[in-house]
């Protein structure tokens, strides 16, 4: 996807979350991120949206630092004001990064084809799982574009799930843990075509993207494909996000379910 396109997708899952927070209401309990309720989703996401556009804006050369996830829940607005200081800093996050210098310099956590991309793309991604949090606290879930959610899984699997010990960061992010035993994870949306390979090597993943059928099926490894779980992409964005169930989401998984587990166990989110 190009930056603009994150961009655009930031900006309607910003305003999606913001509704569906509306209709839950500040004291629903967000099932994904119990005990969190939706007005710690808001303080959450909106204290992440506000650190983000300082990145564009200061142009450090390193991860901001920040305060602990206790002081960010306690922050941000008071109740009667918190939708809209959520929606103010989502708004002036999407118009920082649509106005930004296409050739900014500053600090990304991740490989991108520039920071602005990063940033964009990781911000994207961010509002909308946190967008299925808040769809969840008003008891719906959401149904992503497919290319959309398959460019979230690639984030996933070749971003976070490449970094075998994470840097901290707001603490809805994916932290790295080691793996046992070894093998091969296949992960395919089917309704994009789009494969990734997860090599298992006890306290190492080594995620990519396949694009030879040979390859995605497991040929040249000791192995083969020892799992395989594939559903559509926008269910397996939310799977693997740890945001619904394989049953939710049509999810199908076959061969050894402990490579699935391994994953899992390596690729976590952690709250509060």
């Amino acid at each position: 996807m190009e930056i603009a396109e994150h961009i655009n997708a930031l900006r309607r899952e910003g305003e999606w979350l913001a509704d569906a927070a509306e209709r839950a209401g500040l004291d629903a309990t967000v099932p994904p991120c119990a005990p969190w309720q939706v007005k710690d989703l808001l303080r959450h996401t909106g204290y992440v949206h506000r650190w983000a556009a300082r990145h564009i804006t200061e142009c450090p050369d390193q991860i901001i630092d920040g305060p602990s996830e206790e002081e960010i829940l306690r922050g941000g607005a008071d109740d009667a004001r918190l939708l809209a200081w959520f929606r103010d800093g989502h708004a002036a996050l999407a118009q920082t990064l649509a106005t930004a210098d296409p050739a900014v310099a500053c600090a990304t956590f991740m490989p991108a084809p520039s920071p602005l991309a990063f940033w964009a793309r990781r911000q994207a991604h961010e509002t909308a799982i946190h967008r299925a949090d808040a769809e969840s606290a008003a008891g719906a879930t959401p149904e992503y574009a497919a290319d959309f959610a398959a460019d979230g899984i690639d984030e996933l699997i070749t971003g976070f799930g490449a970094r075998r010990k994470c840097q901290r960061q707001p603490q809805s992010q994916p932290q790295a843990a080691p793996t046992a035993g070894g093998g091969l994870l296949r992960v395919v949306a089917a309704d994009t075509g789009d494969t990734w390979s997860i090599e298992l090597r006890q306290d190492r993943l080594q995620p990519r993207r396949e694009t030879g059928p040979d390859i995605a099926n497991g040929a040249g490894h000791p192995d083969g494909a020892g799992c395989t779980v594939s559903g559509p992409a926008s269910g397996l964005y939310l799977y693997l996000w740890n945001r619904v169930s394989a049953a939710e989401a049509d999810i199908t998984t076959t061969g050894n379910p402990a490579l699935l587990a391994s994953w899992q166990a390596a690729v976590t989110v952690r709250w509060g």
